[in-house]
């Protein structure tokens, strides 16, 4: 029998590692905006690079993980994450230089793609021995993780801390971390090493359907990872680190929402939970950008952030559904999933160039319609058994 309690906490830590690691980054976005002097639609193209490493990453990340192992692969992707990340804020922050932190981001990027599908690869693993619910709360360990590096954003950007200096000591302790807690992951059965699948999981219906609604919940979490803080900052004429307060206020109910989102699941059901909360974050995005009034705009950033919690986390469970697979169709939803962190930037950068950052975010209104029938896919076609 697998040491599962062990395997559980090593995931939980990998997650909160990751998020603390992306969100001491993006908390800095208005600072690298202001130190390179950018448009928005320059700074989506540069938050593009990030993108584009993950997109690139994913489709064979499946495979690696399958070589290596989930723990093998979280390695290998944290590395790449430091190696990104302090090139990244060397070039921003004292070479002020866009395109050696393209290459940086770009790295970082691949990193953290690899590093996505293999935490939520042994995360399914450990979930389906324990019998319950918990990849919400792993995930909740991720947005813990943005809760904290956001938190300690708020200082740093206050104090003027220089960007290199923040975010490299992050994550280059966050490194050292993570291979310690990957000894501890759980092995990949033999059947999921070596087991060929009859095709590939591109050509599954429910997969790519699994995938169009991670995609519309992917831009609604990180539309708010990118553009929040920047949208309280030009829309609503705040100061900096105000926008960053936002954002941690944004985490943090996403952090509440994953928190009591296994119970909800467990007790209603995939579908009407995510139902309820595409219909959440439609009406938290509408009070943030028509709200004009605090206490109106702080209930929008909480019910956006509710509402943007569980689809994410639950589409790499369904994706991970058969044991046997998990690899391939968790690869497959993620490239779907973070195509939205590939347009997202560079679209959402472009329109608050012509509308207004604020009312660019009015895209994620849109979306909810089509996650609401993309949700019908999340249903299980048959329901689990307890482990003896």
């Amino acid at each position: 029998m697998p040491a599962v309690l062990p395997a559980r906490n090593a995931v939980a830590v990998v997650f909160i590692l990751n998020g603390f690691c992306f969100a001491s980054f993006v908390s800095r976005v208005p600072d690298i905006r202001s130190t390179l002097d950018l448009s928005n639609g320059r700074l989506g193209l540069l938050l593009l690079a990030i993108s584009a490493g993950s997109v690139l990453a994913l489709p064979s990340a499946g495979r690696l993980i399958q070589r290596v192992g989930p723990a093998g692969a979280v390695r290998l992707g944290a590395a790449s994450c430091a190696v990104g990340l302090t090139l990244a804020t060397v070039a921003i922050g004292v070479w002020e230089t866009m395109p050696a932190a393209a290459v940086g981001l770009f790295l970082y990027g691949v990193g953290t793609g690899v590093w996505d599908v293999a935490m939520n690869v042994d995360g399914a693993a450990v979930e389906r021995h324990l019998g319950r619910t918990v990849m919400p709360r792993f995930h909740a360990g991720f947005s813990f993780g943005t809760i904290a590096g956001s938190a300690l954003g708020v200082p740093m950007a206050a104090g003027h801390v220089p960007l290199e200096v923040h975010v490299t000591a992050v994550v280059l302790l966050s490194f050292g971390a993570v291979l310690v807690a990957a000894r501890y992951f759980l092995p990949p059965p033999p059947e999921e090493v070596v087991a060929a699948p009859a095709r590939s999981a591109w050509l599954e219906p429910r997969t790519l359907a699994i995938g169009v609604m991670v995609l519309a919940f992917a831009l609604t979490e990180g539309s708010a990872n990118d553009w929040l803080a920047l949208a309280l900052v030009d829309g609503y004429d705040t100061e900096h680190w105000v926008g960053v307060a936002g954002f941690s206020l944004f985490v943090t109910a996403m952090t509440a929402g994953r928190l009591v989102g296994s119970t909800a699941l467990d007790r209603f059901g995939r579908a009407p939970v995510l139902w309820a909360s595409s219909a959440t974050a439609l009406t938290g995005v509408l009070l943030v950008v028509y709200g004009h009034w605090a206490p109106l705009v702080v209930v929008g950033i909480l019910l956006w952030g509710l509402g943007a919690s569980l689809g994410f986390p639950v589409g790499m469970s369904v994706a991970a559904d058969d044991p046997v697979r998990a690899a391939a169709r968790v690869s497959v939803v993620s490239t779907i999933g973070y195509a939205a962190f590939l347009t997202g930037p560079p679209f959402l950068g472009w329109l608050g160039d012509h509308v207004g950052t604020l009312h660019s975010l009015l895209t994620i209104a849109v979306l909810m319609g089509p996650a609401a029938v993309a949700v019908l896919a999340t249903r299980q076609p048959a329901r689990r058994e307890q482990p003896a």
